[in-house]
């Protein structure tokens, strides 16, 4: 069992008590501060919180808002839902796949993009949409995935 913690796992554990509980809490906290919940910051949790590693992965591993690997700097969402679906976002999602070089759940090699696909964005009338970072891009069509990405 890792018990050498850091000075960063000390600050956040140190908010929380060490009850069962806080295990969803003490994660997100985590997930926030590094982006991800690397296996060494699990182990530190379970031993934190008298639990055993498995159980903490496997809380973990049951939420989809918990990654278990670093995302890019930024992360780019496809809208896969049935506006954006007919309106053509699946040519979109591809052209974006074609640029990145990367599958959805993958991250380029320089961490710089993280893939993602969702259910919905919320803007389906600029459908099809995908976000950048924190930017929406509506009425998306191959070419303008080329120009988003130009410096790709």
């Amino acid at each position: 069992m890792d018990t050498n913690f850091n000075i960063e796992s000390v600050k956040i554990l140190s908010k929380f008590s060490r009850e069962k509980s806080d295990l969803i809490p003490i994660l997100q906290e985590f997930q926030q501060e590094l982006g991800y919940l690397p296996e060494e910051i699990m182990r530190q949790v379970a031993y934190y919180l008298y639990l055993s590693p498995s159980t903490v992965y496997s809380i973990a591993t049951f939420y989809s808002q918990f990654k278990f690997v670093p995302s890019g700097k930024k992360v780019v969402r496809a809208c896969r839902g049935t506006a954006c679906h007919v309106r053509g976002g699946a040519g979109v999602l591809r052209e974006i796949e074609k640029r990145l070089c990367i599958k959805p759940g993958e991250t380029t090699e320089d961490r710089e993009y993280t893939l993602e696909t969702v259910a919905c964005i919320g803007a389906c009338a600029l459908a099809p949409t995908i976000t950048v970072a924190k930017e929406t891009y509506g009425q998306m069509t191959p070419k303008k995935v080329k120009e988003v990405f130009d410096d790709r």
